[in-house]
């Protein structure tokens, strides 16, 4: 529930609120009996911070989530939560790095989450690639940015993009226009998934 909760909050932009609703997830048995629920808790916890711009409080609440992941038992686990593992930890830090405008350590993240993510996992994978792509054309490589930009479409499969990743692809494009208005890689993806994503 203080999952669902944190996210409603985040997702209203209510920043302070998803902060404050896994500052108090941590506080619960669930939590202090189980690394990896601590796990989940300290990583929302990291995207509270990072969204209000406190990067020394993202990255202490990430090393706390890395180190609760290392001690995570392997055992069955409700199918609510079977989400999350070592490739949503590092894509949550590729998210966080990315809010927190440190692209070299977003990239760093998202070719670690791709590393472990399972392929079945086809829409988190999707939006790691968009972020990667974000993260490229930040440090200047455009063309490389645009080439990962169109795997997000291939990973989708010809599926609609659900609205968080349609949401990403859109601040890539952004980006994009921003950082390389006039390059040729940048028209040349433009033209290309248009269509795609508007």
């Amino acid at each position: 529930m203080w999952k669902t909760l944190a996210m409603l909050e985040f997702s209203a932009h209510r920043y302070a609120d998803s902060l404050a609703a896994a500052q108090a997830a941590q506080r619960t048995g669930a939590v202090r009996r189980d690394p990896m629920y601590a796990a989940l808790g300290h990583t929302q916890a990291a995207v509270g911070h990072a969204a209000l711009g406190d990067r020394q409080a993202t990255l202490r609440s990430l090393g706390y989530a890395e180190e609760a992941m290392i001690r995570v038992p392997d055992v069955q686990r409700p199918t609510w939560v079977s989400f999350f593992g070592h490739g949503e930890l590092y894509s949550v830090v590729a998210s966080t790095q990315q809010n927190l405008s440190r692209p070299a350590d977003a990239e760093a993240a998202s070719y670690r989450a791709l590393s472990v993510l399972p392929a079945q996992f086809r829409r988190n994978r999707a939006s790691v690639k968009a972020r990667l792509a974000i993260s490229l054309i930040h440090q200047g490589e455009i063309e490389q940015g645009c080439a990962r930009a169109e795997e997000v479409f291939r990973i989708m499969d010809s599926h609609p993009l659900p609205g968080r990743l349609r949401s990403l692809i859109g601040d890539f494009h952004r980006d994009l226009l921003t950082q390389a208005p006039d390059s040729r890689a940048a028209n040349d993806w433009a033209d290309r998934f248009r269509a795609e994503w508007t």
